[in-house]
């Protein structure tokens, strides 16, 4: 069975949002709708994009192009129980940040869900004008259209690495002199999954077309993780994607990722996909 554990929690500073403050994180709805309760229903009308003509989608995450055959993971769309998650709508994203500036800051967690939405933004206005540029472990891809701005610092542990004298890498969980880069931004991202269940050898999801019929249920850390938000004292929203994601094992690159057929990427996720769903779910927090 494979299992997957990815919490994303949202920190929004000088910017006014409609959803539930930090007391209410797990509960992102409308109308009094769970929108992470639900399950995964097939759609003629998915994929929202075609990921052939997003110019700048990295190979590893580009399963067509890379000979995935089966498309069926193409057009899952998920389902909340008791209400309709919007349809994606570029324009009014764009608006709702036009003249700020959005960070994720993470792993190569982060720069999957950076991709999908960056994609998901130039197919919905292919000819508009966009600036991609990186400076350091900092990527950003700007729209002068609409002023806005979607940045990716790749930081896997968030705090600072010190290297011993020994050659040690020793994490220093009270040092986060990265976070300068952080202050000027309108809507922060951070990923919180990759490092904490590494144990042992991956497990393989080969072969995987429909998503699975059950899940492996809620994660210890998940539980941690949620303790450690409510005790915090700024506006912190937590995105919780971890199991709508579980189902769609089918949803990951496989041999069809960076490696080729010599390595099964069963971390990341195809693009298009199931990312995609969690930048639907970015949208409707943000109002």
């Amino acid at each position: 069975m494979f299992s997957l554990l990815l919490l994303l929690s949202i920190l929004l500073s000088n910017y006014n949002v409609y959803g539930k403050l930090i007391n209410d994180f797990n509960q992102l709805e409308i109308n009094s709708c769970d929108l992470f309760k639900g399950n995964w229903v097939y759609d003629d009308d998915y994929p929202l994009y075609n990921s052939s003509i997003c110019p700048f989608i990295e190979k590893q995450f580009d399963c067509l192009k890379n000979g995935r055959v089966d498309k069926d993971y193409l057009k899952y769309r998920w389902q909340p129980k008791e209400c309709n998650l919007p349809r994606f709508d570029a324009t009014e994203f764009q608006k709702k940040l036009k003249g700020k500036q959005m960070m994720f800051v993470g792993d190569s967690i982060s720069l999957n869900q950076w991709q999908s939405l960056t994609c998901m933004l130039h197919a919905a206005d292919p000819q508009a004008k966009y600036i991609s540029k990186r400076i350091g472990g900092t990527s950003i891809f700007t729209f002068p259209k609409y002023n806005t701005s979607y940045l990716m610092y790749r930081n896997a542990f968030l705090v600072d690495i010190k290297t011993e004298n020994n050659g040690a890498r020793v994490l220093e969980l009270d040092s986060l002199s990265s976070a300068a880069q952080w202050k000027e931004m309108d809507v922060l991202i951070f990923d919180s999954w990759h490092w904490w269940l590494h144990t042992g050898r991956k497990q393989p999801c080969q072969g995987v077309t429909q998503p699975l019929k059950s899940t492996i249920g809620v994660h210890e850390e998940e539980l941690v993780l949620e303790k450690v938000l409510k005790g915090m004292n700024k506006s912190v929203y937590l995105l919780n994607i971890t199991n709508l994601s579980q189902y769609r094992a089918d949803g990951h690159p496989s041999v069809f990722g960076h490696g080729g057929h010599r390595d099964l990427d069963c971390t990341h996720w195809c693009l298009a996909g199931v990312v995609d769903t969690w930048n639907l779910l970015l949208s409707a927090l943000l109002g």
